[in-house]
């Protein structure tokens, strides 16, 4: 309904139109907005036709072929088994999640466990008393099969990375078989019925592929608004990162739930890269990363020409508790981590070169650099414009985030069956106020938060933190004036006249 609603408005808006916004004028103007806007729909629709390529043909030949495999094994549990590989670990770390949650997340843990079949470790990696007595009790009331084992790990409180390598050296410990599956996913996620049934066949057709992720969505504890935010987000990942696979890589091995085969999950290169992972900056020096382990995963891979899957059918849920009630500063919060971790990898992946992420997921981590900037040539294009004496492009440049905004919800239902009428405001947030967030964190790669455990990370020293932030601020409003100067000049909105500029300087 809101949808419709924005459609008549928009509708109405452009029928009732200033004749001046189409004024010889205006020619600079529209020329820089719809340069900036058709490279970043071709980008789109770029992505758009991989995705649907991947997900339609590519994915589903695939599905087809582990269907008749497990359909041939159907009458024979040795072979069914064999399809699912020789056993399974799922590893979980949590701290300082709600009851209902950890409960929601091992009873479904512990159905998909009895659900395929093999003997499978859950593995908890737990920090307060409390949390380990719950979740004991949980495992023995849902009386689990002797098949199906708990092993408990604590540890204390020093981050989610060192968490996890003590979770994977205890995997390790029990001696795996190499091409066992480990799940590796957060307390706060619910896998759905069939995903151990649904994911773990693809490492015996696929056998290059050592780690996949699957589709995710969010249940989340807000209102409307960073609902809507959350699934918009969830939507856009889905149409990108089933692009992306299709060649054999991911942008990201997802920290909510991913699976990986044994014989990575227990290398000692890659605990360890889990476990201490740094950026070498060039003007900060070596940046220890406090977040982004699931990068720290994914460059691990990379590193070593691993071919990585993504499953498109299957769609975990996470269960989302915003950091703030304010959507402003939940959003803001939680962009900060995820645009940092995104950039921090980002430098190490493209380091690596075009032959070992593949030519398309390279040149995705440089438009991931170029797309920081470009959603800001837009509306300083028309304030610009505007202040210099022609407001109504103010109207012309409103029309076109409307329209295009609308066009851009309209395609996540390639990827989604239903939209919110929310995502098109929430698009345009996403990319503006998300693009000020991008820059902030390009120019202050050391700046880290966990929110959960309230740890940060910054500059040591009170000095040394000063100048810093001193140079970081520097740079940082460097580049948005030579943003502002380069649309403004491009817009002719600003202008620079040789006979002035020689009268002022003699």
């Amino acid at each position: 309904m809101l949808l419709a609603f924005y459609a008549l408005a928009l509708t109405a808006l452009a029928l009732h139109a200033p004749a001046a916004i189409w004024s010889p004028e205006a020619r600079a103007f529209l020329v820089v907005i719809g340069a900036v806007g058709a490279s970043r729909w071709s980008w789109g629709f770029v992505h758009l036709a991989r995705s649907l390529r991947y997900r339609r043909r590519v994915f589903a030949c695939w599905r087809r072929a582990v269907e008749r495999l497990a359909a041939h094994a159907a009458d024979d549990d040795t072979g069914r088994l064999r399809l699912l590989g020789p056993e399974a670990f799922i590893v979980v770390t949590s701290y300082r999640i709600r009851p209902e949650t950890t409960a929601a997340m091992l009873r479904a843990a512990v159905a998909e466990a009895i659900d395929c079949g093999l003997r499978v470790t859950i593995v908890v990696s737990l920090v307060e008393p409390a949390d380990t007595r719950l979740v004991k009790a949980l495992f023995h009331a849902l009386t689990p099969p002797e098949r199906v084992s708990l092993a408990l790990v604590r540890l204390d409180p020093r981050g989610k990375r060192g968490a996890l390598a003590v979770a994977l050296r205890a995997v390790s410990r029990l001696r795996p078989h190499p091409e066992a599956g480990v799940v590796v996913m957060d307390g706060d996620t619910v896998l759905p019925p069939g995903t151990l049934r649904r994911c773990l066949p693809f490492f015996t057709l696929l056998p290059k592929v050592m780690g996949l992720t699957t589709d995710q969505d969010a249940v989340v504890a807000g209102g409307p608004l960073i609902t809507a935010w959350h699934r918009l987000r969830f939507a856009q990942r889905h149409l990108v990162m089933s692009s992306v696979a299709l060649s054999g890589r991911l942008l990201t091995m997802t920290g909510r739930m991913a699976i990986f085969r044994a014989r990575v999950a227990t290398h000692p290169g890659f605990i360890r890269r889990v476990e201490d992972d740094a950026l070498d900056h060039w003007r900060l020096g070596r940046v220890p990363l406090l977040t982004g382990e699931d990068k720290s995963t994914w460059l691990w891979l990379l590193q070593n020409r691993c071919r990585m899957l993504y499953v498109p059918d299957v769609r975990v849920l996470t269960i989302e508790h915003p950091p703030s009630p304010s959507f402003v500063k939940a959003s803001t919060s939680l962009m900060l981590r995820w645009f940092g971790n995104m950039l921090r990898a980002g430098s190490q992946a493209l380091a690596l070169g075009p032959t070992r992420t593949s030519g398309f997921l390279w040149w995705c981590l440089i438009d991931q650099r170029l797309s920081m900037w470009t959603p800001l040539v837009g509306p300083t294009a028309a304030l610009l414009v505007g202040l210099a004496g022609a407001p109504t492009f103010l109207y012309a440049y409103g029309l076109w985030v409307l329209a295009s905004r609308l066009g851009q919800t309209l395609l996540l239902l390639t990827v989604r069956d239903t939209v919110s009428g929310l995502w098109p405001f929430l698009l345009y947030y996403n990319q503006v106020y998300g693009a000020l967030v991008k820059t902030w964190v390009l120019f202050r790669p050391d700046r880290q938060r966990w929110t959960r455990q309230n740890i940060r990370l910054g500059p040591a020293g009170r000095g040394r933190a000063w100048v810093q932030s001193l140079v970081s601020g520097y740079l940082h409003v460097l580049a948005l004036a030579a943003l502002v100067t380069g649309v403004g000049f491009a817009t002719g909105a600003l202008t620079l006249s040789p006979g002035r500029l020689l009268g002022d300087l003699f």
